[in-house]
């Protein structure tokens, strides 16, 4: 199970108490605390979230704050290996005027250079909901901005993994013009469920680019719901990405414990997803 669970990690925010009643959002009050109740839960990968309100306050963006991060993070063995970019649903620099896609763009820029000293590999940047690409214009404005970085991002050994709802045809065709040494997909089983995808057909479309997962659970057309109680079929999609190859972490991206036992519910969500992996390659 050691190395398993080692692949293993959790979103920021859920080892503590929803801020103002959201699934997900940056805990301002409780994020030093996560790394202490990760290492109590044997977790030792931490994906980052951050917000688009007081981006430049969050404690990856500030030199205090990152000596503080890598501090926590060598005391408690918790790495931070991914980051999930909220910021550019909630304020996408594809699909705003030039004048407030320069602000938009320097905050992408201050990102990558934070993740550089954190040690952080994979920037997910979500096209669903408010970022969701919804015309040709946008996809020319993300495409010329990112592949602008192509060189920057590989000396500094980030990738970019896009967050998508596009079909599977779609989403590979869409891919092929990102060089796959910098970018690729970070596939969601909660979002595939909700859109009704077959993770057959979306694992045969683009396994190769799969650089990241999230492990969630959601009724086809519905909102987040405990693993195992929604319409992802996690333990044949683990088995397919695990049989194409993949070799990276698992992020528990999972729904939030209705009896605030945050840290109960995780625990359960960890082994369910030990479980599933360790099947998936016997």
């Amino acid at each position: 199970m050691t190395t398993t669970l080692q692949r293993i990690g959790f979103m920021q925010g859920r080892l503590s108490a929803l801020v103002d009643g959201r699934i997900q959002a940056f805990p301002w009050n409780e994020w030093r605390e996560e790394f202490p109740r990760a290492k109590a839960l044997g977790l030792t990968r931490m994906e980052w979230t951050i917000d688009q309100e007081r981006l430049r306050e969050n404690p990856l963006t500030t030199e205090p704050g990152q000596r503080g991060i890598l501090a926590l993070s060598r005391e408690n063995g918790v790495r931070i290996p991914s980051l999930t970019g909220d910021c550019f649903m909630q304020a996408p620099f594809w699909k705003v005027d030039a004048v407030e896609r320069d602000a938009l763009v320097a905050d992408l820029d201050l990102l990558i250079a934070a993740c550089s000293r954190i040690g952080i590999e994979f920037v997910v940047i979500p096209l669903v909901d408010n970022g969701k690409i919804e015309r040709e214009s946008e996809s020319d404005t993300l495409k010329r901005v990112l592949l602008a970085r192509h060189e920057s991002l590989a000396t500094r050994n980030i990738k970019i993994v896009f967050e998508s709802d596009l079909p599977p045809r779609e989403l590979a065709r869409f891919m092929e013009a990102f060089p796959a040494d910098v970018f690729g997909v970070n596939y969601d089983s909660g979002n595939s469920a909700s859109l009704g995808y077959e993770s057959d057909e979306e694992i045969g479309a683009y396994a190769p680019r799969i650089l990241n997962v999230h492990v969630k659970d959601r009724i086809r057309g519905g909102t987040t719901v405990p693993l195992g109680t929604g319409n992802a079929d996690l333990a044949k999609t683990i088995r397919l990405i695990e049989r194409s190859g993949y070799k990276g972490q698992y992020i528990l991206q999972t729904a939030r414990a209705a009896d605030g036992d945050h840290a109960g519910a995780l625990a359960k969500y960890r082994d369910m997803t030990v479980r599933w992996v360790e099947d998936a390659v016997r």
